[in-house]
């Protein structure tokens, strides 16, 4: 069960971070939830509508050490290590997920710049 949670919540993650994805409101939309809030790595906080209306940053990115622990029976918190290709960065993320509407949303997302490497996570 939690296996198959872990996989599926990992798979959502991905898509959130994906140029298809990123780079279109309407499928972006149906990843964030309403209520959806982030503190970007530049430590702005943005909303849901900031995020459809301004887009999001588009980068190539590889997720690491993707994590997952239950809160409650419909809330997930998500926490993992981005290499960002593009801005040649690393980022330590969290994302909260919640069962909405009968499918799984984000909530809330944080990104904050490390020095770590993919090399220090082995």
């Amino acid at each position: 069960m939690i296996h198959s949670l872990i996989d599926q919540r990992r798979e959502l993650e991905e898509a959130h971070l994906s140029l298809t994805v990123r780079e279109s409101p309407e499928e972006l939309d149906k990843i964030l939830a309403d209520d959806f809030w982030e503190i970007g790595s530049s430590g702005i906080i943005y909303d849901k509508k900031e995020c459809l209306e301004l887009g999001v940053v588009l980068s190539q990115m590889t997720l690491y050490n993707y994590e997952i622990e239950r809160l409650a029976e419909d809330v997930v918190l998500a926490t993992y290590f981005i290499e960002d290709q593009t801005r040649n960065r690393n980022t330590l993320r969290s994302s909260i997920w919640k069962f909405i509407d009968e499918r799984w949303q984000l909530s809330f997302h944080q990104g904050t710049i490390t020095q770590l490497q993919v090399k220090d996570l082995m």
